[in-house]
């Protein structure tokens, strides 16, 4: 009977908030229920919801320069998980810091591409802009080998349709750290501008990075007009 009884408990509980993750998307927490994740768990005298509660006030109270301070001083934090907190607000920071920046010339691009340039195995990103050249959002499209990376026109353009965007760059990292295009390079863009063509889409450059430099197939005037 203990076992039909758990059994039945199991089947009628409620999905804790990592399941509804999981299945809706990182987007899909509030701000409290992001910290509990980042936590995972609370203390006997602070419980994780009411732990969470408090972090989150204690992040809108504070600025840069007394995060920690403040987060320490919560029962049940402690320096590894105000670190914890801290360190996540301070990469989605960097990594979202590009948004609405305008892009004039192709370096402007390179700050946001360039810890691509590190990685081992070639990563083909896109970054969408309106029509102001405002960065709209950057995206990897595909992951390769240590020299290719398998793209396609729909994968290429697909969030920048979904955003309207009006103008979009290409860029992939050269793990060779050979900074000049290669013929597959080059077909792919000449097949890229034709799709942007039939779009609608300005195809406004195709930056290579590699850890030392950048190659710009517009600065080289490799673009049709």
């Amino acid at each position: 009977m203990k076992n039909k009884i758990s059994d039945y408990a199991n089947l009628n509980r409620h999905p804790d908030i990592r399941e509804l993750t999981l299945a809706n998307g990182i987007s899909y927490p509030s701000d409290e229920e992001l910290i509990m994740l980042i936590l995972g768990r609370g203390t006997k005298d602070n419980p994780i919801g009411q732990l969470s509660d408090q972090v989150v006030s204690a992040i809108n109270s504070s600025n840069d320069g007394n995060l920690i301070t403040n987060l320490t001083a919560i029962p049940g934090m402690g320096v590894s998980k105000a670190l914890s907190v801290a360190a996540s607000l301070e990469l989605g920071r960097r990594r979202r810091g590009y948004l609405h920046s305008v892009i004039n010339h192709p370096k402007d691009i390179i700050q946001y591409v360039r810890q691509y340039s590190l990685e081992q195995s070639e990563h083909f990103i896109t970054i969408t802009t309106n029509g102001a050249h405002e960065i709209l959002s950057t995206r990897v499209v595909s992951v390769g080998t240590v020299n290719k990376a398998l793209i396609h026109p729909r994968e290429v353009f697909a969030s920048a349709v979904e955003e309207h965007a009006s103008g979009i760059i290409c860029c992939h990292n050269h793990p060779c750290n050979q900074c000049y295009p290669s013929e597959a390079d080059i077909e792919s863009t000449r097949q890229l501008q034709k799709a942007s063509q039939i779009l609608g889409i300005s195809f406004l450059d195709h930056i290579i990075v590699t850890r030392d430099n950048y190659f710009s197939f517009l600065e080289h005037d490799m673009l049709k007009n």
